[in-house]
């Protein structure tokens, strides 16, 4: 019904009323005054209603009502107000967006003006920097290309005027010129193959002298091995050592001389390829190769793949650590056959040298848990020198070498290098001063003769203190303490006390333990140091003892810290008796070393553990309070059981009257 009233209300042609239109025709000044002056209106209004409300007359509602309907006039001219805003908003930003999308219109045909503009340029510098094969060739000059072609070729009529006929006429020529050259090229390889079977001739003729002077030396070999004079071997020897780097010569020359006058068991060999340090000295040759084969060549390099950055870093680390090919080998052999194999190297780029170390016993040698790192090459010939642990390199221009490739350290690559220890350095003559940095280091021959005879002398000790000690530890890990004939006047008849375990532990496992802080903190136990655990046993007593074997055994003898399990735990911070107790081994170490060179320092030490354990045990008083016998019954003679206030008990054994007494 409303929709057919509504057709009655608005006949086909009427105009609809729009306010989209009205605002059109509107001036939004005016619609902003006309919004000014109807809110003045309407506070007006609301003051006169509030005042005519706050007489409080009845005769004023007729009042009030009349301009309340005002008011509502008023509303209305606002909301109209407010619709024709948001449309005249809605209007602009319509317009806004229209406009903008004319603008990125506009811009993104810009954009395809200029790529297509660079893309023009580029092909415009491409056709600009285009070189033809010709333009590398070198063309004789304009003033000899005139005076020595025939007119035939050159045509100056024609190529005066035209550049381009002009370069081909020149390159006509060129060609008729390189044609004559391969000609005489030709009679050149005739006459040099007639001079090549000439001396081709000649040295058959030199080469048939060789089988008669190899037949010479050989008959000579009898003789020479008579006389203790190699000479042929010697001979070829020296003729090894001109390829080596001088460095590695300077060692060679010093540790043959020091053999042949000193020490008849130091072998000197040079191993390596003699063909491969030939090469590195040879210039590079000249190719004189025909410009087409440089073309191709060219042409070949230019389509082989980039390496990426890290291959390329791992060239060069390579290049950086690259090794010469011959080494110089040392062999000390000790009286017992046992040899020490020395395996020194050359790091060309570096300018050091390195060392790896291998040990061949004379006898098959029982296998030790324990001794793994005893004659590992890692730590063999560690602190040979005091501090030198051949961890870093010694030349100090190496760290900015290092810098550009991205190595951290060369502590990192000793396993396959090589240790570069100082001594090594000095061995080949090599003196790296930090005070003064010099810019190309010299190998000196006095360097490595003062060095030579010291360092022999402590390579052959370090063997032999090794080689002892990886048989006293195959005992140790039986629960036996080895003591020689020589060291029995040391201790006791009877020691009750007996050594259960002996096991080797890590740096980390030893820093943890409470009672070897002291040791930590005085300095006396580094990474590079051996560590072992004794434990000794006697009843319901414990003591374990944790041990520093020092690198430089037994010129330097090990470290002790003990910790006692009895009736609680006791140590040398809670118990002046086992600081007495570490005294005894640790700072009257010298009565243990037994006949020079003292490699039976270390069982010695255990074994006087066990023997003041005895004593300290053996002395405690008796607890009135336990039931029973003594656990530990008195067998050692004492002359006092304790003295002083600290109540030290009597650990000094005295030979030969038997008796325990105090320091």
């Amino acid at each position: 019904m409303s929709s057919e009233s509504s057709k009655k209300r608005k006949p086909k042609d009427a105009r609809y009323y729009s306010e989209e239109s009205e605002v059109d025709l509107r001036d939004p000044i005016k619609d902003y005054e006309l919004y000014r002056e109807t809110c003045q209106e309407l506070q007006r209004l609301m003051a006169e209603i509030q005042e005519l409300k706050s007489r409080g007359i009845k005769e004023n509602a007729s009042e009030i009502d009349e301009r309340r309907v005002q008011s509502c006039v008023h509303f209305m001219t606002l909301k109209k107000l407010n619709r024709l805003a948001h449309i005249r908003l809605k209007k602009g930003r319509d317009q806004t967006h229209e406009a903008k999308q004319k603008v990125d219109a506009y811009h993104l045909q810009l954009q395809n003006l200029l790529y297509e503009v660079m893309h023009l340029q580029k092909e415009i510098t491409k056709c600009l920097e285009f070189k033809s094969k010709h333009e590398e060739i070198e063309l004789v000059s304009l003033e000899e290309f005139y005076k020595e072609a025939p007119p035939e070729i050159s045509r100056p009529a024609i190529t005066l005027n035209e550049p381009h006929q002009q370069t081909l006429a020149r390159l006509d020529w060129e060609l008729e010129q390189r044609k004559r050259l391969a000609e005489k090229y030709k009679e050149c390889l005739t006459s040099k193959e007639k001079i090549l079977k000439e001396i081709e001739v000649k040295k058959e003729y030199l080469s048939s002298l060789q089988p008669r002077l190899n037949s010479i030396m050989q008959a000579s070999l009898p003789v020479q091995e008579y006389l203790f004079m190699p000479f042929d071997q010697a001979h070829k020897q020296y003729e090894t050592a001109r390829h080596l780097p001088p460095p590695l010569y300077v060692l060679f020359v010093q540790a043959s001389a020091y053999g042949q006058a000193c020490d008849k068991k130091l072998v000197v060999a040079i191993e390596g390829s003699v063909e491969e340090a030939k090469a590195l000295y040879k210039p590079p040759e000249d190719s004189q190769d025909d410009e087409s084969d440089s073309d191709a060549e060219e042409e070949q390099t230019t389509k082989r793949r980039r390496p990426t950055l890290g291959v390329q870093l791992d060239d060069k680390r390579k290049e950086m650590l690259k090794r010469h090919p011959l080494s110089v080998t040392l062999d000390l052999k000790c009286k017992d056959e046992n040899v020490l194999h020395l395996t020194f190297h050359y790091l060309m780029n570096l300018n050091v040298m390195t060392v790896k170390a291998k040990v061949t016993t004379a006898m098959e040698m029982t296998t030790a848990i324990s001794a793994g790192d005893l004659l590992s090459p890692d730590s063999l010939l560690n602190c040979l020198y005091p501090g030198d642990h051949g961890r870093k390199t010694p030349n100090p221009a190496n760290q900015f070498q290092f810098d550009k490739v991205g190595i951290l350290t060369l502590s990192d690559y000793v396993t396959e290098l090589g240790h570069p220890y100082v001594w090594v350095q000095k061995l080949g003559g090599l003196h790296f001063p930090k005070d003064q940095p010099q810019h190309t280091v010299a190998a000196d021959n006095s360097l490595s003769a003062s060095h030579m005879e010291l360092t022999v002398k402590l390579l052959r000790s370090r063997l032999q203190s090794r080689l002892a000690l990886h048989k006293q530890f195959a005992s140790l890990e039986h629960g036996v303490v080895p003591v020689s004939s020589e060291c029995q006047q040391l201790f006791p008849t009877k020691i009750v006390s007996r050594l259960v375990k002996w096991t080797a532990i890590p740096y980390e496992d030893y820093a943890e333990l409470p009672y070897t802080k002291d040791v930590i903190e005085a300095g006396l136990a580094e990474d590079t140091h051996l560590y072992y655990m004794a434990l000794i046993e006697r009843g319901t007593a414990k003591l374990q003892a944790a041990v520093v074997l020092n690198p430089g055994y037994s010129t330097l003898p090990p470290v002790f810290s003990l910790c006692l399990n009895w009736k609680g735990e006791r140590n040398s911070s809670n118990d002046d008796n086992i600081r007495a107790m570490e005294s005894e081994v640790n700072v009257y170490y010298k009565e243990l070393w037994g006949p020079k060179p003292g490699y039976q320092l270390l069982t010695n030490q255990l074994q006087r553990l066990c023997m003041v354990l005895d004593v300290y045990l053996e002395t405690e008083p008796h607890d009135p309070s336990v039931e029973g016998p003594k656990e530990f019954p008195q067998e050692k003679m004492c002359l006092r059981l304790v003295r002083g206030p600290l109540r030290l008990k009597p650990f000094k054994f005295n030979y030969p009257q038997g008796f325990f007494s105090h320091r």
